[in-house]
């Protein structure tokens, strides 16, 4: 049997200044912060707090809105008070800012746009990993990301407790019903065959396929496939194909995935769920940055 693998997403800090310089770009172009410029004088010190406005969110992304608002301005001091991944209740402080008055109220909203995004998709990976608890199987994420976040995006899912899948097309071989049904054009319909031209011309990357029957299933374990997704198979489906494999390739069920369908489909024995509504659907979370008028001088 395969070893469940596991990545190990961290921020990429080059691809995220390339996304906050486009955040700036389309925010300031060339006029600036004009409302800012015209009412805060240079001159004016400030601190802020970003306070959590929920309860049961979960952090994810502080590294990057100390990088927003450092990036607008090196000389701003922040101050983290909580870490990715702990759990935060509505009044919890975040984080404090510190420094020029204008930079704080500048970076404000790209920072927290950043931030209640990451936040909400952790806050609901951590869901997902709650309503499989007690199984052995994990959630996982998707390639149903935000253009350009993806890193983020699968980084946040981790903050929550839930597990990527692959990153891209590039870190595993994935024969979807789509790729079969082109190969049709060549002659080559089987998953057999197609298992087999892709270890010959990636031999050292996984491989998955994906199955929309118990025919297939067979199929997928008779080419030896290390994974196998059960596309939108109902529980009593994906029980057959549990025994059929009998830990031969690991099992991932996937399509109308609910979170109300994970405590039972955790039962069932497949070792991965994963759902596009990790990262494509989420409510980000309810963040502020508020001015400490006591403070500010």
């Amino acid at each position: 049997m395969p070893v469940k693998s596991s990545q190990c997403t961290k921020i990429d800090f080059n691809r995220l200044d390339i996304l906050i310089k486009l955040a700036y770009e389309e925010d300031l172009e060339e006029n600036g912060d004009t409302t800012t410029l015209a009412v805060i004088p240079a001159a004016t010190q400030a601190k802020a707090i970003l306070l959590c406005k929920e309860n049961d969110m979960v952090l994810a992304g502080i590294e990057v809105a100390e990088r927003v608002f450092k990036y607008l301005d090196a000389d701003l001091t922040f101050t983290p008070l909580k870490k990715d991944g702990d759990l935060c209740q509505k009044g919890d402080k975040l984080a404090v800012i510190s420094g020029k008055a204008q930079s704080i109220l500048t970076a404000e909203r790209t920072a927290l746009n950043f931030l209640q995004r990451l936040c909400g998709v952790a806050s609901t990976s951590r869901k997902y990993a709650a309503a499989l608890a007690g199984t052995d199987c994990v959630a996982l994420d998707t390639r149903k990301t935000t253009p350009g976040w993806r890193n983020l995006e699968k980084y946040a899912v981790q903050c929550g407790g839930s597990t990527n899948h692959r990153i891209g097309l590039f870190d595993r071989i994935m024969i979807k019903d789509n790729h079969r049904e082109l190969a049709k054009l060549e002659g080559e319909n089987s998953i057999e065959r197609s298992v087999e031209r892709c270890r010959q011309m990636f031999p050292d990357l996984e491989v998955e396929v994906e199955a929309d029957s118990l025919e297939e299933v067979k199929h997928a374990l008779n080419a030896n496939a290390e994974y196998i997704l059960l596309d939108n198979m109902t529980n009593d489906e994906m029980a057959e194909a549990v025994k059929m494999s009998n830990g031969k390739s690991l099992l991932e069920a996937s399509g109308g995935i609910t979170i109300e369908r994970l405590p039972s489909i955790g039962k069932i024995g497949v070792d991965f769920v994963s759902a596009g509504a990790l990262t494509h659907s989420v409510k980000s979370s309810d963040i502020s940055l508020d001015i400490q008028l006591d403070e500010a001088k």
